[in-house]
């Protein structure tokens, strides 16, 4: 059954580590057959959540004019989620957690997906990359039915590209074949 995936890369920097696994995750996809969407979260607009309830007290979508709405109908509509992030002082980056935040309105619709992490990081040990993994598993554990089928580590990365040539490319393509 050819699936829909949806890859959420977070980092700040085109071509940046973890983008580039994105980039890895996306080939392996398409090579498997099933359909891929990359959203570069840098070139949409998303704001952060104000908690004024619009979408809980009111039942209303967002108050928000920005492009989390495009991205919600994106997560609802896709069969496997794709978080990626880079790990800045042990968490994931602001762009990630903004898109988790906004996720409010609709996050009772994210339900029955299977989820993969790419996480990024200078420090070479995966076990420093646990905190953002449990971040990551926080937003999944209030999902419907979410199943977490892979983590990526791509450490001992710093310099954009310095990815690269590291195990981690061949993992996230393999990965994305496995979808």
């Amino acid at each position: 059954m050819k699936k829909k995936v949806l890859v959420l890369s977070s980092s700040p920097r085109r071509g940046g580590n973890s983008d580039l696994l994105c980039d890895q995750f996306t080939n392996g996809v398409q090579q498997a057959g099933h359909h891929v969407d990359k959203i570069f979260l840098k070139d949409k607009k998303i704001n952060y959540c104000t908690g004024c309830g619009t979408c809980i007290d009111r039942g209303k979508s967002c108050s928000q004019k920005d492009d989390m709405a495009e991205v919600l109908d994106k997560m609802v509509e896709a069969d496997v989620i794709v978080m990626a992030t880079p790990v800045y002082f042990y968490t994931m980056c602001a762009q990630m957690k903004t898109l988790i935040d906004r996720t409010c309105a609709r996050y009772t619709e994210i339900k029955n997906k299977e989820f993969y992490f790419i996480v990024t990081a200078a420090d070479t040990n995966n076990r420093a990359m646990e905190r953002t993994l449990e971040e990551f598993k926080g937003f999944t554990y209030c999902l419907e039915d979410a199943k977490e089928k892979g983590v990526i580590y791509g450490t001992g990365a710093w310099d954009k590209g310095e990815i690269k040539g590291k195990p981690a490319m061949e993992e996230a393509f393999k990965a994305g074949m496995s979808v």
